[in-house]
């Protein structure tokens, strides 16, 4: 029974290094390529790159409302049938057709300061729309950032269980050895045994956990085929140090509060324009006509007879329903909001960056603690596998040492993956990367 067990563990990795080929199939790609194709292809990055389309297209409107209009007619109707003259009823007589052409000009001269605060307020929306699809581009570089370094957790996490797995199979054969000498029991290859079974299904469970994120990070990407991250140093650890001044500044440029500012001024513009209605407005316009009648159709011949106007209209609405002090208060309540998104955009970005400078410290010396654990572990080990050879130490002992060794690779593994996160979250509060 033990041998057909010892058989069954021995042959088992020859299937999981088959699994882990045909998962290799995804194309390495740097973290900033990464970046940039997410950036290119995130719905959310295209959506606000529209919005500075939109907001730039406001602004032409805005200007073209201080040109006059223009407009251009031309008709043709034929007239027939007959018509009462003196109560009698007599056919028509005059020409048939009828022909009309006429030019209309028209310009509004004074609106009490409502094209200048709406011109003032599509400016400020452009410049919302601008940090907006700077906030996207770093958002949707912070989700790919945390699943590129979700690929790299799990391929360390499977470099370890592999790690665990090679050793669990060297104590297997120890044990059996052993065993066979008379020298152990029984029970320390079947506990041997179950520890290699343990250590298969953490280089599986790595395995499909590389498998999901390299998924996740393709769909990130946008891209038709699998991608994966490309190998980096495992050692490799970001340092990050901002002081007192250097984080006021940073707060101030970050695009949720620029985004925030901007708002504030639109609203602060609205709320202007809505106040113009209080007072007179002068437009001017022009018209050009003329007219004339043919017994036939014909677009090209014959004389019109022209006519001009020229208009000046002055108007003040005394009183229109209260519509005027509506507008007035939505747009003084919009005015207030944005105030208050402003100063809770300002303490949030503070309060988030404070916080992660301090997960990222932290993150940082856990990782160096881990890192002399993992050796002091690794020398455990060898040190109890040593002694039970010789008999001098249980099993136990062994099984011991190597939990505890997997528990600081897995510790060390974290640690690395929250200062890398931590970073990139920095990174995109304060909306520029950071050495």
């Amino acid at each position: 029974m033990i041998r057909r067990l010892f058989a069954v563990v021995l042959l088992t990795p020859l299937s999981l290094g088959a699994q882990g080929v045909a998962s290799g199939g995804a194309r390495p790609v740097s973290l900033e390529e990464a970046v940039k194709l997410a950036q290119q292809n995130a719905p959310a990055a295209i959506q606000a790159r529209g919005q500075i389309r939109t907001s730039d297209a406001a602004i032409r409107s805005v200007y073209g409302s201080y040109l006059p209009s223009l407009s251009l007619s031309y008709g043709s109707n034929k007239q027939g049938g007959e018509t009462f003259f003196q109560g009698q009823l007599v056919p028509f007589r005059g020409d048939p057709w009828n022909f009309s052409r006429g030019l209309n000009s028209s310009l509004e001269l004074f609106d009490g300061g409502r094209r200048l605060f709406n011109l003032r307020s599509a400016r400020a929306n452009l410049t919302a729309a601008e940090s907006n699809e700077r906030l996207q581009q770093f958002r949707v570089a912070l989700d790919v950032k945390q699943q590129y370094f979700n690929v790299l957790a799990a391929r360390e996490s499977r470099a370890a269980a592999e790690a665990q797995l090679a050793q669990s199979t060297e104590q297997l054969k120890s044990a059996t050895a052993r065993v066979r000498a008379g020298a152990a029991t029984v029970s320390d290859s079947l506990r041997s045994i179950i520890q290699v079974g343990n250590a298969r299904l953490a280089v599986l469970t790595a395995e499909n956990t590389l498998r999901v994120a390299n998924a996740n990070l393709t769909r990130l990407v946008g891209t038709t085929f699998e991608v994966t991250a490309a190998e980096v140093a495992s050692g490799e650890m970001p340092r990050v140090s901002i002081d007192s001044a250097e984080l006021a500044n940073a707060l101030e440029g970050a695009p949720s509060v620029l985004q925030a500012k901007a708002e504030l001024a639109a609203a602060g513009a609205s709320r202007r324009a809505a106040k113009t209605p209080y007072l007179p407005t002068l437009s001017v316009s022009y018209n050009l006509s003329g007219s004339r009648t043919d017994k036939s159709f014909d677009i090209t011949g014959g004389e019109y007879a022209r006519s001009n106007a020229l208009r000046f209209q002055l108007s003040y609405p005394v009183f229109n329903g209260f519509t005027r002090e509506e507008n007035v208060t939505r747009t003084s309540v919009a005015e207030r909001n944005a105030e208050a998104q402003l100063r809770d955009a300002r303490l949030t970005a503070r309060q988030q960056l404070t916080q992660l400078i301090g997960s990222l410290g932290l993150a940082q010396e856990r990782a160096t603690i881990q890192i002399a654990s993992v050796t002091a572990a690794e020398e455990d080990l060898r040190v109890q596998s040593q002694r039970y050879a010789l008999g001098s130490s249980t099993l136990l002992d062994i099984l011991t040492s190597q939990s505890q060794l997997n528990s600081a690779r897995f510790a060390l593994i974290q640690a690395r993956y929250d200062a890398r996160l931590a970073k990139a979250q920095i990174e995109a509060i304060v909306g520029r990367d950071l050495p």
